[in-house]
């Protein structure tokens, strides 16, 4: 039984597998239920809930015992399907949805059992925590995570959780390039950059008098001419002219 699952709390839901060695009439697929209990034969009704597999088996095996059902009860009890604790993966991710919880799993778990993040989704995930009965917010940069080895940015995740992957930034560009349209913002793209991911300028266009149209901090648009090396910002409209020659 890996660490894990030692230490994962049991509740209601769970899916067990229990067996008791050289007593194959004992071998039990149960669900815990509601009241956090499992009917096990011969002894009847055990509350599992809110012990670990290692308290659950023992307190069957000293059950079976007591009631002299078996002599030396060799109890295994193992947790086949995790569904008392649960974390809600939403956004954009390949496969959205619950996943069960074990009290170790981290980011990195869940994003795993949720196929990874979408090649629409942003650089930066939500982690929704409840924390006093109130939720908390907390932004986690994935690039500095897994490209940059800070471990400490992979956090640890509790029973209500909730993982949010937003839709990465865009950029639009049109006028004289090879393929106009709407792309994906990696982080810190230049203007050079944006017109390579649109394939470039065409035999008719200019790079001269190149045009980003804007939202400013008060919500209006504002028209710039950008150098080169500029960034491009998250919604930009990058227009490129025709020339004149």
């Amino acid at each position: 039984m890996p660490a894990s699952a030692k230490e994962y709390l049991l509740g209601s839901g769970d899916i067990l597998h229990i067996t008791v060695y050289d007593q194959p009439d004992l071998t039990l697929d149960t669900r815990v239920n509601e009241s956090g209990a499992i009917s096990f034969p011969l002894i009847g009704d055990v509350h599992v809930a809110g012990g670990t597999a290692t308290a659950a088996q023992n307190r069957i095996a000293d059950m079976l015992l007591k009631g002299g059902f078996v002599k030396n009860p060799q109890v295994n009890l193992i947790v086949t399907q995790y569904r008392s604790k649960q974390i809600s993966v939403l956004g954009q991710v390949n496969r959205p949805g619950k996943y069960p919880l074990e009290n170790t799993s981290t980011l990195t778990d869940i994003l795993a059992q949720a196929g990874g993040i979408s090649p629409t989704g942003s650089d930066t995930l939500v982690l929704i925590h409840k924390q006093s009965g109130k939720a908390v917010y907390i932004n986690i940069d994935t690039l500095a995570l897994y490209m940059d080895g800070k471990a400490n940015l992979d956090m640890a995740v509790t029973d209500g959780d909730i993982i949010y992957v937003p839709r990465a930034p865009i950029f639009y560009i049109y006028g004289e390039v090879q393929r106009p349209g709407s792309f994906r913002l990696e982080r810190g793209m230049s203007v050079m950059q944006a017109l390579s991911v649109g394939g470039g300028v065409t035999l008719r266009g200019t790079r001269r008098g190149i045009e980003i149209r804007r939202r400013g901090t008060d919500g209006k648009e504002i028209t710039i001419e950008p150098s080169l090396s500029d960034s491009v910002h998250p919604d930009d409209v990058i227009y490129v002219k025709e020339s004149l020659l």
